[in-house]
């Protein structure tokens, strides 16, 4: 087995070199064979955890050696996509639910060397008798406390069952555990403690909500803040609607995000506020924590949440590495304030501001992705050659199995897309149109 890293791999990850965090995991991986991984979300444990997994892979070996279980599918995607700009030549895989059973039953005819999923899907994949577990070697179980939290017990411990040449345990969890479940196996780890008081980097305000209509305070508030993603949380799926609907009445783009959606649009809400087509995305607790969503300026409790840890975790999504970060908390001095509420300033809202200005960015629609042989290169020569945009007119580009979907410069994308509809790419006519 491999135990260095090839010295492409930050390189090709986009960074220079390792931090603290990332360089103890490594370190500590060549003389235990058990961590307990505690860091916040954004640190970089992806890429910890898979630099120091891929130094255990054989490329001798035919079966799957290394098995990542995850809660959701956005966070199993993410991880793919970081395996995958390592360019390893290891055979990657992702499992989750609401993807086509058959696709990954095809996918996994052939094992990978890397397998990646949800507790349910993997679950019913070794149900189904699709795969073969018994040659892992390297378990990590990422963002672990989520996965019990989310009910993921017993589909984990029917997997774990499985690995019967399990030697490396690697657990990743943003909270610190109480106690490590017996079905993990962990009996002797080491743990490498990161979770750190980000206090200090971030600026609580309190908003005053005393006989104030609501959703006109809060849009208010939105009309006060500087350029910059914001993440607007509730506590139930109802009001996220209803702050969409009553935004986009009144001029402001927003996308909306949490459980009851169909996965495709939980997907596409995502790529919109990451790619720029929505500054405000607002979620249930279900983008709190799991997903990579960089350089979120302002974090909104348009309602508090019942526990301290999602107040943590939905705070935490700003200040981030190097950065600031302001949390506004709608307050009702009425009621009791929890306890939890840290100390802050009193916001105050200025009155007649104008409207958000709109998003420079709007998300286009491609039909083709991964399995059609297309990429990101294909998809900026086709917009330079055929719809004549120029780089700065072309943002984040977002390649799927079946999709790609592109952000083009708002200033021009009424008078381009009715031009690109159904030319070809790559030889094929592909559907090409605004993402809804």
């Amino acid at each position: 087995m491999n135990n260095s890293i090839p010295p492409f791999s930050l390189e090709k990850l986009g960074i220079s070199s390792l931090n603290e965090m990332q360089q103890q995991m490594l370190e500590s991986s060549k003389t235990t064979p058990e961590i307990i991984l505690h860091a916040p979300t954004g640190s970089g444990k992806t890429v910890a955890f898979l630099l120091t997994a891929l130094g255990k892979l054989n490329k001798e070996q035919k079966s799957v050696q290394l098995l990542i279980i995850s809660p959701t599918r956005e966070l199993s995607i993410q991880i793919e996509d970081v395996f995958k700009k390592l360019s390893t030549g290891f055979k990657v895989n992702t499992c989750y639910g609401g993807h086509s059973m058959r696709v990954e039953e095809n996918n996994l005819s052939v094992p990978p060397a890397v397998l990646i999923g949800t507790p349910g899907r993997l679950a019913d994949h070794v149900r189904r008798n699709n795969i073969d577990l018994s040659e892992v070697h390297t378990l990590v179980l990422d963002e672990f406390d989520k996965s019990l939290q989310m009910g993921f017990e017993s589909d984990m411990t029917e997997i774990i069952r499985e690995l019967h040449s399990l030697h490396n345990k690697y657990l990743v969890s943003a909270t610190k555990l109480q106690a490590i479940p017996t079905f993990t196996g962990i009996q002797n780890p080491k743990t490498i403690d990161f979770l750190v008081e980000k206090s200090h980097r971030i600026n609580y305000f309190g908003v005053n909500m005393v006989d104030s209509d609501k959703l006109g305070l809060l849009l208010e508030l939105l009309c006060n803040l500087p350029e910059g993603k914001t993440i607007i949380f509730c506590n139930h799926r109802e009001p996220v609607v209803e702050i969409v609907d009553y935004l986009k009445e009144n001029g402001v783009i927003a996308a909306a995000y949490h459980g009851g959606m169909e996965q495709d649009d939980r997907e596409r809400a995502l790529i919109r506020f990451r790619n720029g087509s929505a500054d405000f995305l607002v979620s249930t607790d279900l983008a709190a924590r799991g997903l990579d969503i960089p350089a979120v300026e302002h974090v909104i409790h348009y309602q508090l949440p019942l526990k301290e840890a999602e107040f943590i975790h939905r705070s935490g999504r700003t200040g981030r590495q190097d950065a600031d970060g302001v949390v506004f908390m709608f307050l009702d001095s009425k009621k009791n304030i929890p306890a939890f509420i840290p100390k802050h300033h009193e916001y105050e809202i200025i009155p007649n501001e104008p409207l958000p200005e709109r998003p420079k960015w709007k998300t286009i629609y491609i039909s083709a992705g991964k399995k059609d042989k297309v990429n990101k290169v294909d998809i900026v020569g086709f917009l330079h050659k055929t719809g004549g945009l120029r780089p700065d007119e072309i943002g984040l580009i977002t390649v799927m199995d079946y999709s790609s979907f592109v952000a083009i410069s708002s200033e021009i994308a009424e008078e381009v897309v009715p031009e690109l509809r159904d030319k070809k790419i790559k030889g094929k006519k592909q559907k090409i149109g605004f993402a809804r």
